[in-house]
């Protein structure tokens, strides 16, 4: 892929209808090879950006999840512990010296996702999932990986990536991420989508929705996400809710008023949204739902 026409392209085949500026990052992150940092609302379809990419590359999909308190044990590396002890009983009495290269060898080295992701011979794709989750120390200990993709261990000494991985780095944007990561990404705001790319999408993934059904449930969406709700419904809520209509067979929203209400449980995450959304609201929302 180098051109962002055949990369939207691709993406569209793996399920993910991507626009022209995100296709684009795409490219220039294949093209420099370069961590792409993808910023927005929780549900906008950043970390299936991930997923459709290792799709396309058929290639291996990596995940690190991040969470406050994530140290490098868990996201790097860490000893199997147990075989080290049961390695040392079983060496009882032998030279310590010998008994000590042995255990902090790769035999006993268990990878977690960001050594495994150098160390594969087909570049995967990985996902570091969710960084402003993560600490501010952690958040320098990844500047050594994206700048020169190799980590230290040491015990081991300096591990250089066997191939490049495509990084993809998700923020929720819970907090502001340092100029330094900053710097070493390429970056990209994922908004919601618009009417026209969320039928699409709907269309895509759900399969005997229609042209005319996705076009209401997108446009539906739109405006619900303009009400002043507390946790605005994203994309995997859309696909949930055009799930749910099309399993109970609904063709027309216009025709249906009570089901579009009482199934807008897929969208309303909190008591206080769905307090808001009166059967007024939903029915003043579905007459401007052509």
């Amino acid at each position: 892929m180098k051109t962002r026409e055949e990369i939207a392209q691709a993406l569209a085949a793996a399920g993910y209808i991507a626009d022209g500026e995100l296709a684009t990052a795409i490219s220039l992150m294949q093209l420099l090879r370069r961590p792409l940092l993808l910023e927005g609302e929780a549900g906008v379809g950043k970390t299936e950006v991930a997923k459709a990419l290792a799709a396309v590359h058929d290639t291996e999909l990596i995940r690190l999840q991040c969470y406050e308190g994530l140290d490098q044990s868990a996201a790097l590396y860490e000893w199997n512990y147990q075989r080290q002890l049961l390695s040392i009983q079983a060496h009882r009495g032998e030279d310590a010296d010998a008994i000590e290269d042995q255990i902090f060898s790769e035999k006993y080295l268990l990878e977690r996702p960001l050594l495994a992701a150098i160390r594969r011979s087909k570049p995967p794709v990985l996902l570091i999932d969710e960084i402003d989750r993560a600490d501010d120390e952690f958040e320098a200990f990844l500047l050594e990986l994206l700048s020169d993709f190799q980590v230290s261990i040491p015990e081991l000494g300096t591990i250089s990536a066997i191939t490049i991985p495509h990084v993809v780095l998700t923020s929720n944007g819970t907090r502001e991420l340092s100029d330094a990561l900053r710097r070493r990404c390429l970056y990209h705001y994922v908004d919601y989508p618009d009417v026209g790319r969320e039928t699409r999408i709907i269309m895509a993934r759900i399969s005997g929705a229609g042209a005319s059904l996705s076009l209401q449930i997108a446009r539906m969406v739109e405006g619900i996400r303009k009400e002043e709700l507390r946790k605005v419904p994203g994309v995997a809520e859309t696909l949930d809710w055009a799930a749910a209509l099309v399993g109970i067979g609904v063709r027309d929203l216009q025709e249906t008023p009570e089901t579009v209400h009482e199934t807008l449980m897929c969208l309303l995450k909190t008591h206080e949204d769905k307090s808001r959304m009166t059967r007024e609201v939903t029915e003043r929302i579905l007459g401007k739902v052509a």
